[in-house]
């Protein structure tokens, strides 16, 4: 079945806009269409602890309840298929991070897209900076691919992913890099299949999934908190 020419030109729209809200990255990727698939095949699935040994990584599942205008969303975050995203959300809400912090961005039209928050700057360029670091924590482009044992590392892939861009989902932002993602996130809010093997997915929502039909931009996190899971939590 042919896609048609407009929608084509809307995916390509909407993805340019989420690709500039990701974090600022000093390292840069050739890429000639931020929608375009990509061409080369799928590398080998690699191990977190020897190619990633310094990220927090999370072993299993975690729940974090995050409220926003007084009302909760309850998040599952799937560290079995996403191990670094998850353990880097967890280890961020673990240390107060997102509390305080705005949605920056919220697409709705021409079709209903995003709410992104988790930047400490509040436009779209900041990211986590450890104490003591000069530089931001980085972390890797992270998608499983159904049927694989582990996840594939920092390129995207054209495989069907095990977490994919359902309406509720949450996804980490980034910037034109691969690898350039840090703490902003974003929560979909539609289905977005042509996302799918080009951001990582590391969870959903499973209460409260109304609530993010009322954030507008500028709506802070008051409050983010692990729930379950946290001694799943390696760092």
């Amino acid at each position: 079945m042919q896609i048609p020419f407009q929608r084509l030109i809307l995916a390509s729209f909407l993805m340019g806009a989420l690709i500039l809200g990701g974090c600022d990255s000093p390292k840069k990727t050739p890429s000639s269409s931020t929608s375009a698939a990509p061409t080369s095949s799928t590398p080998a699935a690699v191990s977190t602890n020897s190619q990633f040994p310094g990220l927090p990584r999370l072993d299993g599942m975690a729940t974090v309840v995050m409220t926003v205008k007084g009302k909760q969303i309850t998040i599952e975050l799937d560290g079995n298929n996403a191990p670094l995203s998850a353990g880097n959300f967890v280890d961020l809400v673990q240390k107060g991070f997102y509390n305080g912090l705005t949605f920056h961005r919220v697409v709705r039209e021409p079709q209903p897209f995003v709410v992104q928050g988790g930047d400490p700057k509040g436009n779209g360029t900041g990211g986590y900076i450890p104490s003591g670091s000069s530089s931001e924590r980085q972390i890797p482009l992270e998608i499983k691919s159904q049927g694989a044992t582990a996840p594939t590392y920092s390129q995207p892939i054209t495989d069907r992913p095990i977490l994919q861009h359902k309406r509720g989902a949450i996804a980490m932002a980034r910037s034109q890099s691969p690898d350039s993602a840090s703490s902003q996130f974003y929560f979909t809010l539609a289905d977005i299949p042509f996302l799918d093997g080009n951001y990582t997915v590391f969870g959903k929502i499973t209460k409260g999934l109304e609530v993010i039909d009322t954030i507008k931009q500028g709506d802070k996190i008051t409050s983010a908190k692990v729930t379950s899971g946290a001694d799943k939590l390696k760092k």
